[in-house]
């Protein structure tokens, strides 16, 4: 199932539809335009992944259908992860309403690294998700399969609320710009 997963995103890959790097989208940009997103075409659904959260809890990921879900992989030691965590933790104030935020760190030492940096940077609502082991998530360059890609780092996918993949953003992202959300807002309405 799995490996299906991993054969199927890599597949969408090859047919990309606007390859765009968000390496040119800053923190704290005015702008209105939405992020530039790598659209996946077809469209496969979401894995049945169970993702652990940093409180010892499991989801699957398949349970967030109905909700535009931004799954946005990261890690400690990427600076633009740093500066990028805090946008993501203010969308908590649109979860419950269209967005569920699922941020998963692969940081190899799980929770012992995690916690502590979440708490120095003062993100308090937004619970993290960890892959220490790759589970859910690795590079090409490895040789293992995965359900998901990490074609750099941070890394977005964007899941619509049917449970497909629409596509990813690399790099780093100001979600809480007017464009930002209208994106996410575009994949809630993509009914």
């Amino acid at each position: 199932m799995i490996a299906t997963a991993r054969l199927l995103l890599a597949a969408m890959a090859a047919n990309l539809v606007g390859a765009v790097s968000a390496s040119s989208v800053k923190a704290g940009s005015e702008s209105d335009a939405p992020p530039p997103l790598i659209e996946l075409r077809p469209l496969a659904m979401a894995p049945s992944v169970k993702i652990e959260r940093i409180d010892g809890e499991h989801i699957d990921l398949r349970s967030l259908r109905g909700k535009a879900v931004l799954l946005s992989f990261w890690a400690t030691w990427c600076p633009p992860c740093r500066r990028e965590m805090p946008m993501l933790e203010s969308l908590w104030r649109f979860e419950g309403a269209y967005i569920e935020v699922v941020a998963v760190s692969v940081d190899r030492q799980g929770k012992s690294a995690v916690a502590p940096f979440l708490e120095r940077l003062g993100v308090t609502h937004l619970l993290s998700f960890l892959d220490p082991v790759g589970r859910i998530a690795a590079p090409p360059s490895e040789a293992r399969e995965t359900p998901f890609i990490l074609r750099g780092m941070p890394i977005s996918y964007v899941i619509d609320p049917r449970g497909r993949v629409a596509g990813y953003i690399t790099g780093e992202v100001d979600w809480t710009s007017q464009g930002g959300l209208a994106l996410l807002r575009h994949y809630f309405n993509a009914r």
